[in-house]
């Protein structure tokens, strides 16, 4: 689908989205329950992924729409060998976690997914697995799905690199709590992502679930759950023999900071001069993509978030170039990326390696795409600098790369191009916020949809 993106004011009150990170791991921890509601969810073709993997395993996942809910029955800990291939589709996240679900069965499973999918590397929980004593591996060799897994896994101590994906660590540590033994996982190097870890820990704690951090720099940080923060741990631990099972038997989704870090930056940059872009649901959580907010402080936004009530209200601001490492943030660079080419001033975004290895290469595909919209940047290995002041942002086709995240900065950033941007494959944005171009719309931008 070709969406059309003409140069608009935007204002008003919106919502933000359920969070995905959030709903993948509570569908798969009501999955490894007896039984669960998980309230608020985002409902999208990632988070469906995981719920029909829950299916394949033995469980059952029903929405309830008038409760805005999946009502889940659980697989209790011990999954079914499934009956079928399980399609992942786009969802990286989903063929991690359950990964080492598989791995729990006692038999084979089979994990595909689409062509961006089976390009995604794989080979670290591969590899982890099969140090366990688990036969898991790359049909095709390469560390990449399709991927062939057989159990039962027991449990034991490991040891994984922490710089490629944090949700080899997420799917070791869910996984392990049912186990006969536990699981403890030393990283082989310094972990990225880490408030994705810090996601997980939340998470696990409201089912019930002991994990923890080990050694290393581990420390308190200002999380709402006042627990140990994944950052500069050595490792993780979890005992095995644990039950899920949320307070109640019900779970709810916070809002999505990697969603509201869009809207934020639309308000930045689009806002209608005598008003401003309100955004519901954003409460504080264990996201690190939370700190967008900040980030846009930085740039010279105009915000306010009232965390206790959830609400960020954020004026269109001149914004000036600052530097952001994203080695703990990941899906902000997208983001990022769109406010620097508006922004004064040259925008560093470093310690970005990791983010090309995520549904496409974001590095180069935002350097690419915002190119094509006449912004000039300057890509390293590990560091995207977009000159802001040698930008000037003008409409044009770009390519969405079949990746949610690029669709929507790119959307962004058609907002104050001069003339129409049209970005190709916009279907892309049903990954984690269907509703996106419809809030846009609602907001004030002109946006029209060519199916």
């Amino acid at each position: 689908m070709d969406v059309h993106v003409t140069g608009s004011d935007v204002r008003g009150t919106t919502r933000a989205p359920p969070s995905k990170s959030y709903t993948h791991r509570a569908l798969l921890a009501a999955g490894y329950s007896d039984g669960a509601t998980v309230r608020s969810p985002l409902v999208s073709a990632d988070t469906k992924a995981t719920a029909r993997a829950v299916t394949a395993f033995g469980g059952d996942v029903d929405r309830d729409r008038d409760a805005d809910a999946f009502v889940v029955d659980g697989f209790g800990g011990r999954p079914d060998v499934p009956d079928d291939v399980i399609d992942c589709a786009n969802s990286g996240t989903t063929t991690r976690l359950v990964t080492a679900t598989a791995a729990l069965a006692d038999g084979g499973t089979v994990l595909t997914g689409d062509a961006s999918l089976r390009s995604r590397p794989q080979g670290p929980l591969l590899d982890a697995l099969s140090d366990l004593g688990v036969r898991a591996e790359s049909t095709r060799g390469n560390g990449q799905a399709p991927l062939v897994v057989f159990g039962p896994l027991s449990g034991g101590d490991v040891a994984i690199p922490g710089d490629v994906s944090s949700q080899y660590v997420t799917a070791l540590l869910m996984a392990g709590a049912v186990t006969d033994e536990g699981i403890d996982v030393a990283l082989t190097t310094e972990l990225k992502s880490a408030p994705y870890v810090d996601i997980t820990l939340e998470l696990l704690a409201e089912f019930g679930i002991e994990a923890t951090p080990i050694g290393g720099d581990a420390r308190d940080a200002e999380r709402a759950t006042g627990a140990t923060s994944a950052a500069g741990a050595d490792g993780f631990s979890v005992p095995g023999g644990q039950t899920y099972e949320p307070d109640g038997g019900t779970y709810t989704v916070p809002g999505d900071f990697s969603s509201i870090s869009y809207l934020v930056a639309a308000g930045a940059v689009a806002a209608h001069p005598d008003d401003s872009v309100r955004i519901e649901g954003a409460r504080p959580s264990a996201q690190g993509d939370s700190a967008i907010v900040e980030i846009a402080e930085r740039m010279g936004a105009a915000i306010d978030w009232n965390r206790d009530d959830g609400v960020i209200t954020v004026e269109r601001s001149a914004l000036s170039g600052v530097e952001v490492d994203v080695g703990d943030t990941p899906d902000l660079l997208p983001t990022i990326a769109t406010l620097g080419a508006i922004a004064d001033g040259d925008t560093r975004i470093v310690n970005c390696e990791h983010v090309r290895y995520k549904e496409t290469d974001r590095v180069s595909a935002m350097a690419e795409e915002l190119a094509k919209l006449g912004a000039e940047t300057t890509e390293e290995p590990d560091v995207l600098t977009v000159h802001g002041s040698e930008s000037d942002l003008s409409g044009a086709t770009v390519d969405g790369r079949a990746d949610h995240r690029i669709v929507m900065a790119l959307a962004v950033a058609g907002l104050v191009a001069d003339g129409t941007t049209t970005i190709r494959g916009g279907e892309h944005v049903d990954v984690s916020f269907p509703d996106f171009f419809s809030t846009l719309h609602d907001l004030g931008a002109r946006i029209d949809r060519e199916e």
